[in-house]
């Protein structure tokens, strides 16, 4: 089983405010965005990490990899060209793709830095069954569905949030996203389904949260602390 993964950095992420786009921002001294690369990593040192960033903090980034602790420093990424959107990004990164048999593929936004080897491990797993897999978290708040009228309760059990990474095989996910793309778009999963393809859930890890601002960083590093991720 040939394993790739692709990590989408290639955002501005100016809502979490700094310098610099959220996902080069320090949790526990190391970068946003590097999280992710150690947890594939970790779960099989032989899988591909595609790193897709904004061209004009390539520089930046090669600063910052510098500073890495030695260990981090021997992890082989292969930096791609980010795109003016999201799915451009991702479309950019299954470039450096093999789309023969056996190849599978993990798509990952880096601003989900609480990524854990078991719930990759799932995902390969699910993806060998099914060819498309993505983890999912029962929803907990009350859900409302708006109307030209107004809004309308809606009951929370017939929907999940869904998560990244999200998992297919290589033939599956390229032959995707070589049809037309459009917004409404907004995974991997919808690209997928959008060519006529099913897509498998398995249950996701509720701490794998998306980090959209400044106190979402904070939360995000108190959590690591709390289940001791090794921040050396």
């Amino acid at each position: 089983m040939n394993k790739y993964a692709i990590i989408v950095a290639g955002g501005e992420g100016n809502r979490a405010g700094g310098s610099v786009p959220k996902q080069f921002q320090l949790i526990g001294g190391i970068p946003m965005l590097w999280w992710s690369v150690r947890a594939f990593h970790k779960e099989d040192p032989e899988t591909r990490i595609i790193l897709v960033l904004h061209p004009g903090f390539f520089d930046y980034w090669e600063m910052l990899s510098d500073e890495l602790p030695e260990e981090d420093q021997k992890i082989k990424v292969h930096i791609s060209c980010g795109g003016r959107s999201r799915l451009e990004s991702v479309k950019n990164g299954l470039m450096s793709v093999d789309n023969t048999a056996d190849c599978y593929v993990a798509v990952h936004d880096a601003a989900r830095p609480m990524l854990t080897s078991e719930l990759i491990k799932e995902g390969w797993e699910n993806a060998c069954k099914y060819n498309a897999a993505i983890p999912v978290v029962e929803m907990t708040s009350s859900l409302r569905r708006l109307e030209p009228e107004g809004s309308i309760a809606v009951p929370r059990k017939d929907y999940v949030e869904v998560q990244t990474p999200q998992f297919f095989s290589s033939r599956l996910l390229i032959s995707a996203y070589n049809q037309p793309l459009v917004d409404t778009m907004t995974d991997d999963a919808s690209v997928v389904e959008a060519a006529g393809a099913k897509v498998s859930l398995f249950k996701g890890y509720p701490y794998n949260i998306k980090v959209t601002n400044n106190l979402d960083i904070k939360i995000a590093e108190l959590l690591m602390m709390q289940l001791q991720y090794d921040f050396s």
